[in-house]
């Protein structure tokens, strides 16, 4: 069983910056092709950003060149470093980790992010 712990969520001013970290435990983390997602009130899950164990990374659009996505393998542990946030960037955000063969899926239980002066 993946245990997922989130952190670095917090109140920050917009143009700020944050970094949010998950540690994971309870398997082999180079298995997994980690993410975070995010879910602002009375919308969806969605997708920020993913990485696989060798580092390849995929972003959501509008998160292109303000959010970078990390991850040490040593550590056991993805980042998100999330600049120049925006009042549209709250939300609780969501650590991901998907098993690259059988594609199932575990979740953190979230860390709020809130954009506001």
């Amino acid at each position: 069983q993946v245990q997922l712990v989130e952190s670095g969520g917090g109140l920050v001013q917009p143009g700020g910056s944050l970094r949010l970290s998950c540690a994971a435990s309870g398997t082999v983390f180079t298995l997994y092709v980690m993410g975070w997602y995010r879910q602002a009130p009375g919308k969806e899950r969605e997708l920020v950003a993913t990485i696989t164990s060798r580092g390849s990374t995929n972003y959501a659009n509008s998160e292109k060149g303000r959010f970078t996505i990390s991850r040490d393998n040593t550590k056991n542990t993805v980042y998100l470093q999330m600049n120049s946030l925006e009042p549209e960037d709250t939300a609780v955000y969501y650590c991901n980790a998907q098993h690259m063969l059988s594609k199932n899926n575990y979740w953190g239980q979230g860390t709020q992010v809130t954009v506001s002066s």
